[in-house]
């Protein structure tokens, strides 16, 4: 799953317009031009398509964070560096901060997308990368995660990105 796909669908479930994106990049100190904000949100087939880098995703999720939990004194969010991977279980658990997600919740959000899901394999994605019981976040997870956190904040609309 690309990161644009993962932006355009929080910003969808989450309600948020490009004035509010805009602003949470600003809280992870990143200045985002409109003109790229739009062009990360296109789809891959649409004119004026650019990829979202890894470092972009994450510096929003970062600044979700802080609009949602405040910054925490003395501790400055990890800043990829150029080459650097933003994986699948780094997205859900940064997800999962901003929006102050217990387990149970996660379980339900996955529950509204139809997909049953267990303590024991939920908590494998968050585990250590090396911790022999650690799970890899596939991309059909995550969508389905994404779907229902549509379903969970916007339940009158029935739109499917």
């Amino acid at each position: 799953m690309i990161h644009n796909d993962v932006l355009r669908r929080l910003r969808y479930a989450l309600t948020i317009n490009d004035t509010a994106a805009i602003a949470i990049f600003k809280l992870a100190d990143y200045d985002m031009e409109l003109e790229y904000l739009h062009g990360i949100m296109k789809k891959e087939d649409e004119a004026g398509f650019v990829l979202c880098r890894d470092k972009v995703l994450s510096l929003f999720l970062d600044g979700l964070i802080y609009k949602n939990r405040g910054k925490q004194e003395g501790r400055e969010p990890k800043v990829l560096e150029a080459g650097e991977k933003l994986t699948n279980n780094e997205i859900l658990k940064k997800i999962r901060v901003a929006l102050t997600l217990q387990e149970q919740d996660i379980i339900n959000i996955m529950q509204l997308a139809d997909f049953k899901l267990g303590k024991s394999e939920l908590s494998a994605l968050f585990r250590n990368p090396q911790h022999r019981n650690y799970k890899e976040c596939g991309d059909q997870f995550l969508r389905n995660f994404l779907q229902g956190l549509t379903k969970k904040y916007r339940p009158a609309d029935h739109w499917n990105p």
